[in-house]
């Protein structure tokens, strides 16, 4: 099964700071927990999903493995937690609940908790964006400059991202008192059970607009079209993501940008086919060209090269282009081009060029040696490596 990315768990961007991925997981903690849906495995499975997320994502070096490598960085990582039981949780992770275990607050076993509150942080954060970038196997190649267009939310140039009108400002929320949640207690057989929700008024920001800016409507951003220019490096590959850091939405009444993430995908190319820093191409010559040598005009990544080709060469035999491939992402040189050689063999022959072969045909050097192929023969883009291993 498929894992889920852990920012999309706890519902924060990727430029999360630590304080608010822990009040995301605590609130998923609490809403998940087994004992307040009793016989749901899908809850329980939610439950220990959020705690793996939290887990990885609070430690600096898990981190930044995941945000480099994805869940393939988590092997051999230290990550073997596993949270079969789910009381371990509570345990390991009882510091963002204030110390003891969760268990005090929902079920009062530890007696009441008051809120200590907590210092909020102006607006609700803005989105990741995820923009698809096409490219060439010449611009993967060496690397390229691309100007790409977004459509983003931006900060309000009327209220300067307040969201407010004029110099009215925000207040205190009424409903909150500032602490952006609201808590509900009821009571059962069990014991006192507190709900904790973001707050209806505020949007969980504790702070409330006294006039609301007639452009934005309050939320301190507009919708708008943007162009920007973002650097690629040479060797990429489908797959790989750029992360521009704060060039995401602007967030809602000054709260920071997310980020825009461009993912890469490479284009099919007319020619040549990508095998990691290696290109493969496909040349086929004359039946002459084979048997007494040539100088062929081969193309490359960015023009043409003039090849040398043996006499006698043989079909499916590989020819080496040294430096001719892609860029290394990660250290200094390049691929190689490796061209696979085809004979063309005529299927149609004038009378004069028929007597031509016939003559031929009776020299002992036309004859193959053997008229038995070799059993273990591959196709050419499949022993490639193996040949030049």
């Amino acid at each position: 099964m498929t894992k889920r990315d852990y920012y999309e768990i706890l519902g924060v961007t990727r430029s999360a700071g630590g304080d608010e991925i822990k009040t995301s997981y605590r609130k998923l903690a609490m809403k998940y927990h087994p004992d307040r849906n009793p016989g749901d495995k899908e809850a329980e499975e939610k439950f220990k999903e959020a705690a793996e997320a939290y887990e990885v994502l609070m430690d600096p070096n898990k981190r930044a493995r995941y945000d480099q490598f994805g869940h393939a960085g988590m092997r051999g990582s230290g990550f073997d937690h596993g949270f079969n039981n789910v009381n371990d949780i509570f345990t390991h992770f009882s510091d963002i609940f204030g110390g003891g275990s969760i268990f005090d607050e929902i079920f009062g076993s530890g007696g009441s908790r008051r809120h200590s509150g907590r210092h909020k942080q102006p607006g609700i954060q803005g989105n990741d964006l995820k923009i698809t970038l096409r490219l060439t196997l010449e611009e993967i190649a060496e690397g390229v400059e691309k100007t790409i267009k977004v459509k983003r939310f931006e900060k309000c140039k009327h209220c300067s991202g307040s969201g407010a009108k004029g110099t009215s400002g925000t207040t205190e929320c009424a409903t909150c008192h500032g602490s952006g949640e609201v808590r509900t207690v009821s009571r059962s057989m069990f014991g006192q059970f507190v709900n904790i929700q973001v707050c209806p008024s505020c949007g969980g920001e504790g702070r409330v607009i006294k006039e609301k800016c007639v452009y934005c409507g309050g939320e301190g951003r507009e919708r708008k079209e943007t162009t920007m220019k973002v650097n690629i490096p040479a060797g990429v590959s489908s797959g790989n993501y750029i992360p521009l850091r704060g060039e995401g939405d602007s967030g809602i009444r000054g709260g920071s940008s997310g980020d825009l993430i461009v993912l890469i995908e490479e284009t099919e190319h007319k020619f040549f086919v990508r095998e990691d820093d290696d290109i493969l191409y496909d040349l086929t010559i004359s039946v002459s060209e084979a048997v007494l040598g040539a100088e062929v005009e081969v193309p490359v990544l960015g023009g043409t090269v003039m090849m040398k080709v043996e006499p006698g060469t043989q079909p499916g035999k590989i020819l080496r282009l040294r430096d001719k491939g892609i860029k290394h992402l990660n250290h200094s040189g390049k691929g190689d081009q490796l061209v696979h050689i085809s004979v063309f063999i005529p299927n149609k022959l004038s009378g004069k060029e028929k007597e031509m072969f016939k003559e031929l045909a009776r020299s002992e050097n036309i004859k193959p040696k053997s008229k038995h192929g070799d059993r273990k023969s591959k196709g050419f883009f499949g022993k490639v490596k193996e040949q030049f291993s």
